[in-house]
């Protein structure tokens, strides 16, 4: 008896480290995830056969936990290294995190178990391992939304690097390429666990014919040949975190920057880009620095886009935000606020019950709690012949969020700016997981984005969510790229326009079984195609 319940161990143990590596891994961005972001699904389907839900939910949660703690190590960077929390907190905060993505694994268990798609060989029941993928694409879906959302290492994420599948990024955002993933895991698991061959080879024909739709839409025409470009520099400072809000070295970052910003224009950069946060203090509040960025706008002639502090009388006091500032020679253009804030970074939720526990990691940007801004919109920017151009200034966090970020897109942008401050997760993974999550919000938007980073990665993406040109991590410098720009046809790609219809269907298929398995509860009853 109790080797029957060893038995999934190891399959639940390859689940786990899958899962670590299928995300890019360490300071140098390892990645393997494109081939080996199959076998999580495949190894996590085998452990957890013959399992009843409740076995299946506990099994799939811990599996899960080990595999995404693993996944999130970086956030002991982030709590003990510059949020100089104790290091059992360090422990204690990616474990956390990771078992609220655990229990959503614990729900696809339990659902999976339930459900029963395969019956007792495997092999007549031709919809199981297409269910499989609907299940787990439903359930990252609901991770981005669930308790505000952390959708950090989604499945499909691991396939950034795989062009065939980001070419379905514009038709159903990355949880196509999650189902296309979870599709041929199932049908791994089919053809080695059950030896079923025909439904294990039907779902490995579904993924084969995604990769070719992949195809057809990535290399659909883009015109960017043809299309109007501007010149942007991107702007990494590399200014440590432990320092990032010493008063004494205010005025050394900003001469980095002043600095990079001058050879950038001499590149002949026309929009120029710093990252979030990257001025020391607060814009609105500190006349000098307004000053000095209206004096190095019209030195050299560029529009600066800058991440800073934005502060607002409120009601007596003030209010804080995690700015984007558009600067020009005439002072400030326009002002984007962050709209989705960090829990526990920018902000504590349930302040009044948890405050006295927890504060917020982002102690420079306020003293107490950050106030989101309304919402995606895109901001104008001017270029050199008179004419302007609307653009979407993405902040950090925000780009997690694919419903997010197709707002700037659905509100006229033609190019995404994409500001970060990266320097809270120090060499690790980090970085490059954020860079692969970046480029999925370009491919499904058809636009190209320019990254800048604190202390990297900076770069340049393309509307295919293809890396252009990237920097290295915790080095100083800048980039310039002529970027094409994109007014987009019709409102933009199938994503941009109709949102996350792909998920939606994903839902509904899987209601749709629930209701068919609630009448026909008996093995095999109801399904059988």
């Amino acid at each position: 008896m109790a080797s029957d319940r060893l038995k999934p161990l190891p399959w639940l143990a390859g689940y786990a480290v899958a899962t670590f590596l299928s995300f890019p891994v360490g300071g140098g961005g390892f990645d393997v995830g494109a081939a080996v972001a199959w076998l999580g699904p495949a190894c996590l389907l085998l452990g957890l056969r013959g399992a009843p839900p409740a076995r299946a939910a506990r099994l799939a949660f811990l599996a899960a936990l080990v595999g995404h703690t693993a996944v999130l190590h970086w956030i002991y960077v982030v709590t003990v290294t510059y949020g100089h929390a104790s290091p059992l907190v360090g422990v204690i905060a990616p474990a956390g995190l990771a078992a609220y993505m655990a229990a959503h694994t614990a729900l696809f268990g339990a659902a999976l178990a339930w459900l029963r798609p395969f019956d007792a060989s495997g092999a007549r029941r031709w919809a199981g391992p297409f269910l499989v993928a609907a299940l787990w694409t439903a359930l990252d879906h609901l991770r981005s939304v669930s308790l505000s959302g952390f959708p950090w290492a989604t499945l499909g994420y691991a396939q950034h690097a795989n062009p065939a599948l980001l070419g379905l990024a514009p038709l159903g955002s990355v949880y196509a390429l999650s189902f296309a993933t979870a599709l041929g895991g199932a049908g791994l698991a089919l053809l080695w666990g059950e030896r079923a061959s025909r439904p294990g080879l039907a779902a490995w024909a579904g993924v084969l014919l995604l990769h070719g739709l992949g195809l057809t839409i990535g290399h659909a025409t883009l015109p960017d040949a043809d299309a109007p470009r501007v010149r942007i520099g991107v702007i990494q400072g590399n200014i440590d975190q432990g320092v990032k809000w010493n008063p004494a070295w205010a005025e050394r970052t900003l001469a980095v920057y002043e600095d990079l910003s001058r050879r950038a224009a001499t590149d002949g950069a026309v929009w120029i880009v710093w990252p979030e946060t990257a001025v020391p203090g607060s814009v609105y509040t500190d006349p000098a620095v307004r000053r000095r960025l209206r004096t190095l706008a019209r030195e050299t002639g560029a529009t600066l886009v800058v991440g800073g502090v934005g502060v607002v009388s409120h009601d007596g006091g003030r209010r804080f935000f995690d700015s984007a500032f558009v600067v020009d020679a005439d002072g400030i253009r326009e002002r984007y606020d962050k709209a989705h804030l960090v829990p526990f970074g920018e902000y504590i939720p349930l302040r009044d019950l948890l405050g006295r526990v927890f504060s917020a990691l982002a102690r420079g940007i306020a003293a107490a709690d950050v106030s989101p801004g309304s919402g995606p919109r895109a901001l104008v920017l001017p270029v050199r012949d008179g004419s302007a151009v609307p653009s979407g200034v993405t902040i950090c966090y925000e780009l997690l969020f694919p419903d997010l970020v197709r707002g700037f897109v659905g509100d006229g942008a033609q190019v995404l700016l994409a500001i970060t401050n990266d320097a809270w997760y120090g060499r690790t993974g980090a970085p490059h997981q954020f860079l692969a999550i970046t480029a999925l919000r370009s491919a499904e938007n058809r636009v190209w984005t320019a990254r800048a980073a604190n202390t990297g990665i900076s770069g340049f993406i393309d509307a295919r969510g293809r890396v252009r040109e990237q920097s290295g991590i915790f080095e100083r410098g800048y980039l310039v790229e002529d970027v094409p720009l994109r007014a987009a046809p019709k409102g933009g790609s199938f994503y941009t326009r109709r949102g996350d219809v792909f998920a939606w269907v994903c839902w509904i298929g899987v209601v749709a079984a629930a209701v068919v398995r609630r009448r026909s509860p008996t093995p095999g009853g109801g399904t059988e195609g």
